[in-house]
């Protein structure tokens, strides 16, 4: 591979590979039933699908910058992963999604009851990998943010197609939902090297900010790209009747008229054929892309001087550039 030309994604995995060998056996371990196969059958078929690792990479990453030493990384990272697995198992049942990662999602190749007590077992898993280090500020770390994973996604869905929804609501749900594993799996990296209070907050800071930063590019590119390659369309947001950001501030902004229609392809989720491309007009006529996209640039810099308080160091470069990737697509 040739690492100058690879992304800071790649550069990482790289620059951390015999650790995330390990985490990937290790999953492959604790995803294992002797008495239910079903169970690695449906988790093998999300884990194993090309999935980018991006959180337990945090964890590894952010455990060796901050000179840690041990193994305890390992199964705090596969904590965070199956985590993360759990979450898209229940989401896709929520969602009534029938793709996940270009594949046909658990829910519509076996069932919605599979997919919710399979996931039930994964956060099970993950709460044993969880205590096995035996580091209480690790454990309560990751186990308020699975407390927190599940508020938000219970907020997302009280305040879905409700066109009062604010700003506000919108970064509680994102924080939630999204936000809050990603600092987990910065924060426990430092917790473990035993590293000073600042370097603490430092890493909560920027998993927080990429997180945040790395849900609005993707409401961004929902009305802005051209479909991400691997099943996502240009619009689903739109016909699953999401309320991402582009569209709390174009509703902010619209007329009558305009709230008529928000109000019939959104809260009453009458579509019709054009409705997507003038959504995408509304939206041009009020700047909120822009606005979104400027948006999004501002969390990716306010991840990067997170990370001042850390010493210099390779891997502190990386997860700066990772900010910049995460962006890079909104450019």
């Amino acid at each position: 591979m040739n690492l100058v030309a690879a992304n800071p994604l790649e550069r990482l995995s790289v620059a951390i590979a015999d650790d995330l060998a390990a985490v990937n056996r290790l999953i492959r371990d604790r995803m294992a039933s002797e008495n239910a196969p079903r169970i690695p059958e449906v988790t093998a078929h999300l884990i194993e699908a090309g999935g980018k690792r991006i959180r337990p990479m945090l964890t590894l990453a952010v455990a060796r910058l901050c000179g840690y030493e041990g193994d305890a990384h390992i199964k705090l990272a596969a904590t965070v992963e199956f985590i993360h697995t759990a979450t898209l198992l229940h989401d896709d049942v929520v969602d009534e999604s029938a793709q996940r990662r270009g594949r046909p999602t658990a829910n519509l190749l076996w069932d919605n009851k599979s997919s919710v007590l399979v996931g039930d077992y994964l956060f099970a898993r993950a709460f044993q990998l969880m205590v096995e280090p035996g580091n209480t500020r690790a454990l309560t770390i990751l186990s308020n943010a699975a407390a927190v994973i599940a508020e938000g996604e219970v907020l997302q869905l009280t305040a879905a197609q409700n066109l009062a929804t604010t700003e506000e609501t919108y970064f509680k749900v994102v924080r939630g939902k999204t936000a809050a594993l990603f600092s987990a799996a910065t924060q426990v990296g430092p917790v473990l090297a035993g590293s000073p209070e600042d370097q603490v907050q430092a890493l909560f800071d920027y998993g927080d900010a990429l997180g945040v930063c790395f849900q609005v590019v993707d409401d961004f590119l929902d009305f802005g790209g051209a479909g991400d390659g691997i099943g996502k369309r240009l619009g689903d947001d739109f016909r699953e009747r999401k309320l991402t950001l582009p569209v709390i501030r174009a509703i902010a902004q619209a007329n009558g008229e305009e709230l008529a229609f928000w109000d019939r392809t959104i809260a009453r989720g009458d579509q019709l054929d054009g409705d997507l491309e003038r959504a995408m007009a509304l939206m041009a006529r009020h700047g909120t892309m822009e606005s979104t996209r400027q948006t999004a640039l501002a969390w990716a810099d306010h991840a990067k001087r997170s990370l001042s308080p850390l010493p210099p160091h390779p891997l502190r470069d990386m997860l700066s550039d990772i900010a910049d990737f995460v962006v890079q697509r909104v450019n």
